[in-house]
């Protein structure tokens, strides 16, 4: 009994860095994508249907790799602006991470 404890301990342990890194691209998401894509990431914001954004929620971008969304959240791509320079890697990894929830 005391090992099945300290082992879902250990097991807590590790899994609170990735909840809180979740988070972090939640935040991020917030701060700095949500003005233009919206809250669940659809692009129903007036900015998202003035320039025709893809829902973040669609099968198209959830399949898109890590790499992929890494680069276009890092150089832009069409009117989204750049934002290498503006987010640490991490942030922009969070970021990343946080696009695939939405789902």
């Amino acid at each position: 009994m005391k090992r099945i404890v300290l082992l879902l301990a250990i097991v807590a342990m590790m899994l609170a860095p990735l909840a809180a890194f979740a988070a972090d691209g939640a935040a991020v998401y917030k701060a700095k994508c949500a003005t233009c894509h919206g809250a669940d990431g659809k692009g129903e914001t007036s900015i998202g249907k003035s320039m025709k954004l893809k829902s973040l929620a669609s099968a198209d971008v959830q399949k898109t790799t890590d790499a992929d969304l890494t680069k276009v959240i890092s150089d832009g791509k069409g009117k989204m602006p750049a934002y290498k320079g503006k987010l640490s890697a991490d942030e922009i990894k969070a970021l990343v991470a946080f696009i695939h929830t939405l789902k």
